[in-house]
């Protein structure tokens, strides 16, 4: 069945594969890229980002390439209102987003399908590695750059209407077959950090948002090491710039503990204290049906992160979640996604964590 499909196309080599394979399928394509800064040139270049003036461009000679119509969508307003401005309340409040995550939930599966969908596309295409069968989210067979984790946000509804080509094939193979098909990307570094921090400094994109809010840096007993700038700053497992003036009494390194926005209090302690056993997620996405008790599965707790055996449980609008064997620094308001398998079956932000026995 020949459907009307909108690649979505950032500029680089997976998505102009993806946009080729559903021509070459016998679809209707047509190429987008999405404009997600109003000043392109504030966000990263080159190899940094997915926001460039330079991705727009090679976006369409991509487009061009393969013989397909293309046009570039002013998404600047939606994507500073739902990811970058998310991404600093969710650090202003003592949470560690995944703005990429957000970018699939709020602009790729919400914004750019809402409006491909009025325009009477059936579906959005993109360069995401994972699977869809028979209605189910899979991982994609490239273990190194299964994308399943970032994409166990949307709804069932949402992924109705998705195409992900590339699942079944590897980055190197990608890179092959984009030599192959004489696109002039085939050989482009993939994009990485955040693409909105032009300079890759996370800790003075925040400060110049959020100001200068200095407060103390504890340890379990409360006794004071040192100060902050702004918690803001600060993850849950972070070892490296703490600014802590003495060592630690045994001489260990010290990690990030918690993050307490209320009190402007960052805590630190030795690396066990990160271990996790149970967390709580909120806003759940059920992409299986939905359990009506406790179950056994397998949760990934951040993307390319290691994989757990654990028990979830539904509860309300909440997920609970013990693990076989504890996970270390896991930081509020990342996702959890359970799998069976390499099957999908739900994702939740997590909004709380315990340790047995603290």
């Amino acid at each position: 069945m020949t459907l009307r499909v909108l690649a979505a196309m950032s500029g680089g080599v997976d998505s102009a594969v993806a946009a080729a394979r559903a021509a070459e399928a016998g679809h209707d394509v047509t190429g987008v890229h999405m404009a997600l800064s109003s000043n392109p040139q504030s966000y990263r270049t080159g190899a940094r980002g997915c926001c460039t003036l330079e991705d727009s461009r090679d976006a369409r000679r991509a487009a061009d390439a393969i013989g397909i119509p293309f046009y570039v969508w002013d998404l600047a307003e939606r994507f500073h209102r739902d990811v970058v401005e998310d991404f600093v309340s969710e650090y202003a409040a003592g949470r560690t987003p995944n703005p990429c995550l957000r970018c699939n939930e709020k602009i790729k599966f919400t914004a750019l399908l809402d409006r491909a969908r009025a325009l009477g596309f059936d579906a959005v295409c993109t360069g995401h590695y994972a699977r869809l069968e028979d209605g189910a989210l899979r991982r994609g067979v490239d273990d190194g750059k299964d994308q399943s984790y970032v994409l166990a946000v949307c709804t069932p509804e949402q992924l109705a209407h998705a195409m992900f080509p590339l699942g079944d094939t590897t980055k190197a193979g990608i890179r092959a077959e984009a030599e192959r098909r004489g696109l002039q990307v085939a050989d482009k570094p993939d994009s990485h950090d955040i693409c909105f921090i032009a300079d890759g400094d996370t800790r003075g994109f925040l400060a110049g948002r959020l100001g200068s809010a200095p407060g103390p840096i504890v340890d379990t007993d409360g006794n004071e090491l040192g100060e902050h700038d702004g918690a803001y700053a600060y993850t849950v497992g972070q070892r490296k710039g703490l600014r802590i003036g003495r060592p630690a009494s045994d001489g260990r390194p010290r990690y990030v503990l918690d993050i307490s926005p209320v009190t402007n209090t960052v805590t630190v302690g030795p690396r066990e204290s990160l271990d996790v056993h149970e967390l709580v997620g909120e806003r759940p996405v059920w992409l299986s049906e939905p359990q009506a008790g406790p179950f056994g599965c397998r949760v990934q707790l951040r993307a390319h992160g290691e994989v757990y055996d654990c028990v979830a449980e539904p509860a309300g609008d909440r997920l609970r979640v013990r693990l076989a064997t504890a996970a270390r620094g896991v930081a509020p308001g990342q996702a959890a996604v359970l799998y069976e398998g390499d099957r999908v079956l739900a994702s939740a932000t997590i909004a709380e964590t315990a340790r047995i026995g603290a």
